[in-house]
């Protein structure tokens, strides 16, 4: 049995405001050791319940800050930029049983610690086929295009609530609890690991394949400045529907996030310094 953690930083233990997870702060270098403790929390977790092999994919911002030297040497770990499906590369590799989501968080205009999706402004809402999107939804859709089920979610009390609606037999764990986007009542990294850990374990006896499902999908993306919108039909098939907003249709799921990404990509370059 092998398991893929998609590991993502917003979500995880004691994390509340942007420098926590901005790469070269202070407090981006205290929260890595807190967000390494609830990766390998789910990792040993995994392998107790009978995992045999588990992956870690960082997925957060430059994808180099999860602490190697503290994860258990039977874990493996995928670093670095610029893989084909980002957050849940490995997935299409086809000896993937189950994928957990662990220090994910809400998407773009919800509540949430830190909710956002893929970009920490400028997108302020996406939506599937009419339905708003997380990062959660848009990695399940993915992995579920590979038969590989979401077997674990961590990150705040919403982000497990929102997790119901794309992995609805996953097991979660609400590392903290919302206040604000920048405000949550947190618990200790003792604590939360080990709620992780048995989570991880109990989660094993979902990891199995399943059928792929693989089916065109409408993505529409909003932006706070119309500018943006204009940036991101610079991608073939994007087009506009509204001041702020876009649309595209992906044949499939790798098809669509590539898109996104892609998307994505062009309006970051696109942000003007105060003005976005």
């Amino acid at each position: 049995m092998k398991i893929l953690i998609s590991a993502d930083m917003e979500g995880a233990t004691g994390v509340t405001c942007p420098a926590d997870v901005l790469p070269g702060t202070p407090r981006w270098e205290r929260c890595r050791t807190m967000f390494t403790s609830d990766v390998n929390a789910a990792a040993t977790g995994f392998l107790a319940g009978g995992a045999d092999e588990v992956l870690v994919n960082e997925a957060h911002w430059t994808m180099r800050n999860l602490l190697l030297e503290e994860l258990d040497p039977r874990v493996r770990m995928l670093t670095g930029r610029h893989k084909d499906l980002s957050m849940v590369e490995g997935v299409q590799r086809g000896d993937v049983d189950g994928v957990a989501f662990v220090g994910y968080h809400t998407g773009a205009g919800t509540e949430g610690v830190l909710a956002h999706t893929y970009l920490a402004n400028s997108v302020t809402g996406v939506w599937v086929d009419g339905t708003r999107a997380s990062e959660g939804l848009l990695n399940a859709l993915v992995a579920a295009e590979y038969g590989v089920p979401v077997v674990l979610v961590t990150g705040d009390d919403r982000t497990c609530e929102d997790a119901k609606g794309y992995a609805p037999h996953a097991r979660t764990v609400a590392v903290k609890e919302y206040v604000s986007r920048y405000a949550a009542i947190c618990r200790t990294p003792e604590r939360t690991a080990a709620d992780v850990h048995a989570a991880a374990s109990a989660a094993t006896t979902l990891a199995r394949r399943v059928e792929p499902v693989s089916e065109s999908h409408e993505i529409a993306l909003e932006f706070d400045a119309e500018h943006l919108a204009g940036a991101a039909t610079l991608v073939p098939g994007v087009r506009r529907t509204g001041e702020c907003r876009v649309l595209y249709t992906a044949p499939d799921m790798y098809q669509g996030i590539r898109c996104f990404k892609a998307v994505t990509t062009i309006v970051s370059a696109a942000v003007e310094e105060t003005y976005g």
